[in-house]
């Protein structure tokens, strides 16, 4: 394929949503028989195999995967990757020009220009002569470089690697949003268990002591779920867990809760098993149970009580915990949804992360008024990409 034909190519594929990627590789056998058909599905094809190894960021392990695919892109006899540092991936002919490969993209990494390089070589059956290299950026920033060599130079060359380029660009950005959401929302549990530890930490373990002497079976029993429940809650792999895990945890926070409250604390579960294995974001409910004992029951006089509702929706699962305590103002929810200071973070922070993975429309939807209880509702895709609890 002509490097020029694969600019016009990638040029276009840079801006193509994955939903129309993933359409056209899907009906490729709709295609056309002609030439240009065939060459706008090997285009694309020969990205989307490019791709996944390019979301994992400018790596050795992705630049190897990656580094057969650009090339074809390129049809050049080798290509080399670089970060700023180092030689990631030689990959094709002339393999002793890949030590030489860092000091031929040094000058790209430093100004950030295209540079067109002739290659010395005494052998004459080596088809490396010229090397194109062209930078690789996000938020511009060069972090790396890529280095298309062979016999000749063209502008069609020029032209096409630096396309290649702006779309394995466009990949890398792809990998930093990846990466700042993943920080963001260990940053957003570290917040939470931050906020939820101390407090509950200080009420069970005043009220195990208070068992110590008078029953000290059931200091021991509290002694256990209070181990089980800190343990799952600061657990450092996996963003997401099963909703049996979720509500599993909650169980022992509710044991530990009613040995405090007694019978001023009654709790009804009513839990679909269909929708025990689906997978959610860690701590989701958690704090929102914790948030209907705090703010809903505490100062409540007489029995308070707390359903928690797991159902089957078809696709989706619905979540709702609800208690008749004290309620809110809907002004100051408000305030809490948007994050302002001194309203605390637990609903906030589980809104944010529920919106970061399933999009805007999968946030909290909150009934609440002053002396009126609250209501809790969430809805959760039984199926998503990129949650799984492994």
């Amino acid at each position: 394929m002509e490097p020029v034909v694969v600019a016009l190519l990638l040029a276009l594929l840079v801006g193509v949503p994955a939903l129309v990627l993933w359409r056209v590789l899907r009906g490729r056998r709709e295609l056309g028989a002609g030439p240009a058909e065939r060459a706008t599905f090997e285009t694309l094809h020969t990205a989307s195999l490019a791709a996944p190894p390019l979301r994992a960021g400018l790596t050795h392990d992705g630049a190897l995967k990656a580094s057969r695919h650009l090339r074809e892109l390129l049809g050049t006899a080798a290509v080399a990757i670089t970060d700023s540092e180092r030689l990631l991936v030689y990959d094709g002919e002339g393999e002793h020009h890949a030590k030489d490969s860092f000091e031929h993209a040094e000058s790209t990494l430093k100004d950030g220009r295209t540079q067109v390089l002739a290659v010395d070589c005494e052998l004459l059956e080596c088809p490396i002569r010229h090397v194109v290299v062209v930078p690789l950026s996000t938020d511009e920033r060069v972090v790396g470089a890529l280095a298309a060599y062979g016999p000749h130079s063209s502008a069609g060359l020029v032209r096409a690697a630096e396309e290649v380029a702006r779309w394995v660009d466009s990949q890398l950005e792809l990998a930093e949003l990846d990466r700042s959401r993943t920080l963001l929302m260990e940053a957003e549990v570290r917040a939470l268990r931050a906020q939820i530890s101390p407090h509950f930490i200080y009420n069970s373990l005043t009220t195990i002591a208070s068992f110590v002497r008078t029953d000290p079976e059931r200091a021991r029993e509290l002694l256990l779920e209070f181990a089980d429940f800190t343990r799952y809650s600061f657990r450092r792999h996996g963003d997401f867990t099963t909703l049996a895990e979720e509500l599993r945890s909650i169980d022992r926070y509710l044991i530990l809760e009613r040995a405090r409250f007694g019978d001023h604390l009654q709790v009804t579960l009513r839990i679909a098993p269909e929708v025990l294995p689906v997978a959610v974001p860690f701590l989701c409910l958690q704090p929102l149970v914790e948030n209907a004992v705090r703010h809903g029951l505490e100062s409540k006089n007489g029995i308070g009580r707390i359903t928690i509702v797991a159902e089957d929706a078809g696709s989706e699962c619905g979540i709702s915990v609800e208690d008749d305590g004290i309620g809110m103002d809907p002004e100051r929810l408000r305030r809490i949804l948007a994050g302002e200071p001194g309203e605390g973070v637990g609903l906030a922070n589980v809104d944010e992360r529920l919106r970061q993975v399933y999009g805007d429309e999968y946030g909290l939807v909150i009934e609440t008024a002053e002396h009126a209880g609250m209501k809790v509702n969430v809805r959760l895709p039984k199926y998503h990409p990129g949650v799984s609890a492994r």
